[in-house]
């Protein structure tokens, strides 16, 4: 069986870690997946598509017949942090791990309901739910941590922000960067952060009936976790006459649930729109990131 990667992966690998990194990588991948599937006797279904921006998802059946899945991603892209992360909640408002990575590139987990997610949910509802799933996640993390902290991840993308950003929106890149340097000023919480969660990231299970998947951990407080979810359905935000004051709403409904700061919520909210626009700008996907930076200006 060939594993051919969906081309939302093979994107998003080139973009975030160079093209030369990812065409090794990607050239190599039906042979990785292989010898995964074969040291755990597992059975390959299918190739989940669109499937991870950092990894090859793969719907498995166990030697029992037990559903799985198996997630093969580069050493490069810190699978092992993820392992680190769901190791650590085990199951609690998380995907459960299965098995480690024995060759530290793949990741065995329970199989969930990938085509339902809080995505599916009418937007109030999706937004309950999400706060008691993000809740459950915000833990102390394992001593000895091998996780970034908030400070760190922030500094490393403020410095390629300043690096990548157009003459255009220096005012929106001035804000941010204004708005990062005054969050972590003071030692904030250090609490075990998802660091990608939005709707699309929490799917239906057996078990429970929400829980996280994808994470790309690091410790740090939770306003951070929360600036992702606020831009989520950002298309229909940036369409509807009253996107801005929902947006204001959402942030001060988030915080009051969650009982965290809503200026801290919205800083880092702009933040990582910010960020996350001016990095599609430079990767070419202009729609992409003049969406965000529309979004970005009504923070």
């Amino acid at each position: 069986m060939t594993f051919e990667p969906p081309q939302r992966l093979v994107r998003a690998l080139g973009e975030t870690y160079g093209e030369a990194a990812a065409d090794d990588w990607l050239g190599r991948i039906s042979t990785a997946t292989q010898a995964a599937l074969d040291v755990r006797e597992l059975t390959a279904e299918r190739v989940q598509a669109p499937g991870g921006r950092s990894c090859l998802v793969v719907l498995v059946r166990q030697t029992g017949g037990d559903p799985a899945v198996l997630k093969v991603a580069p050493a490069f892209a810190r699978p092992d942090l993820e392992w680190a992360a769901l190791a650590h909640w085990n199951g609690w408002g998380a995907v459960r791990l299965l098995e480690g990575p024995a060759d530290d590139t793949a990741l065995l987990i329970e199989r969930l309901h990938p085509e339902v997610s809080l995505h599916s949910l009418p937007e109030a509802k999706a937004l309950l739910e999400a706060a008691g799933t993000v809740r459950k996640l915000w833990i102390e993390p394992p001593a000895g941590h091998p996780f970034e902290t908030v400070s760190e991840r922030s500094a490393r993308q403020a410095a390629a922000m300043r690096a990548a950003a157009e003459p255009l929106v220096a005012p929106l890149v001035d804000a941010a960067l204004a708005a990062r340097d005054e969050l972590t000023a003071a030692p904030a919480e250090q609490v075990l952060l998802h660091g990608n969660f939005r709707q699309s990231k929490v799917l239906a299970g057996e078990r429970a009936p929400w829980l996280a998947v994808g994470p790309d951990p690091l410790v740090g407080e939770r306003a951070y976790d929360l600036a992702r979810l606020v831009r989520d359905r950002v298309d229909d935000l940036v369409a509807a006459a009253v996107g801005s004051s929902t947006v204001r709403r959402r942030v001060n409904r988030l915080a009051d649930s969650l009982e965290v700061d809503a200026d801290r919520v919205r800083g880092w909210t702009l933040f990582r729109a910010v960020e996350s626009g001016v990095r599609a700008l430079a990767a070419g996907r202009r729609q992409d990131g003049e969406l965000l930076l529309e979004f970005a200006g009504w923070l």
